[in-house]
């Protein structure tokens, strides 16, 4: 993300890639729907359910983008990026729902076979559809640079793998103008296996995101090496991270010397969120600052707690 970008610039560059998304699915479905008529495709089929979808997804991410955008309340203190994740498990859900009723469909097609008309108007829309797909993740890549933006970036992923789907039902087109109509049925059960694929994952991560999993082991190494190069840091303990939306949660303990004065140890925590800033931008930091000796004697404490408590089991056990 660009360094200079204001949260304002932001929100705007956010919002216009969302609609785009939403503008590019809806024509999709306009000319897709229009060649299902005319061909009775399965796999035209697949490519149209994959854009309802599409859209829809669309239109549940920039709902999400606007709420996750904005500040936090005095009802919401860690702010609203949570809005995405359940998004993403009401996408996962009617994504499911229409995954398995393409299969079922595209199974009937495959058992009683029908034949395919007019596919030159099928094999036309694929690939204007492709060359849509691809000016959408130009545009969407040109966003994520600007801003960085994980919702965009999930949002574009989608759309790269469209290309692909598009691709193959295009291929299974061709094939059932040569002749080969069980090739339509075929791909359209292939597809309908990657959307629920694709499910599964939006699934993962929006329930990953809801129970607060930490931040990848590279991401916690870094924070700890980060902390390690501040001058004067004899410790750190009690890392915790999460991430709601696009922005990142880490709280920590600092570990420094006892014969420093609260300013100094406030400075070099100050130190550290800088530094941390720089690589993980966006980021809520919570520092807690503890004397060495204390640290020591707390790990004493729970040493000898831990050895005389076995001991008392026993002695009750008897």
């Amino acid at each position: 993300m660009e360094k200079n970008i204001t949260k304002e610039e932001y929100g705007r560059l956010v919002n216009r890639a969302g609609r785009a998304a939403i503008i590019a699915a809806s024509l999709l479905i306009i000319v897709k729907l229009l060649a299902w008529i005319v061909t009775g495709s399965s796999s035209v089929l697949a490519a149209l359910t994959d854009s309802l979808m599409d859209v829809t997804t669309s239109i549940i991410n920039l709902w999400a983008i606007k709420i996750a955008l904005q500040p936090a309340d005095d009802e919401h203190r860690f702010g609203h990026g949570k809005a995405e994740s359940l998004a993403g498990l009401a996408q996962a859900a009617f994504i499911s729902g229409s995954a398995v009723f393409l299969m079922f469909n595209s199974i009937s097609a495959l058992i009683n076979g029908h034949q395919i008309i007019a596919s030159a108007v099928g094999i036309g829309v694929m690939i204007f559809s492709v060359l849509v797909t691809l000016a959408l993740v130009l545009f969407q890549t040109y966003i994520v640079k600007k801003t960085g933006s994980m919702a965009i970036k999930a949002d574009s992923l989608h759309y790269r793998t469209d290309v692909a789907l598009n691709g193959a039902v295009l291929l299974a087109l061709i094939l059932a103008g040569l002749g080969w109509n069980w090739a339509d049925g075929l791909f359209a059960i292939a597809v309908s296996f990657y959307i629920l694929h694709g499910a599964w994952e939006i699934g993962m991560q929006s329930i990953d995101a809801l129970m607060d999993k930490q931040l990848s082991k590279a991401e916690e190494d870094k924070i700890i090496k980060i902390a390690y190069s501040i001058k004067g840091v004899r410790g750190v303990h009690d890392l915790r991270t999460r991430q709601s939306g696009n922005t990142k949660f880490i709280q920590l303990h600092l570990e420094l010397d006892d014969n420093q004065s609260l300013f100094d140890a406030h400075e070099k925590a100050d130190c550290l969120e800088a530094e941390l800033d720089k690589f993980f931008p966006h980021t809520d930091i919570l520092i807690h600052l503890d004397p060495l000796s204390a640290v020591i004697l707390e790990k004493e404490n729970n040493k000898v707690q831990f050895e005389i408590e076995p001991d008392n089991i026993s002695k009750g056990a008897s």
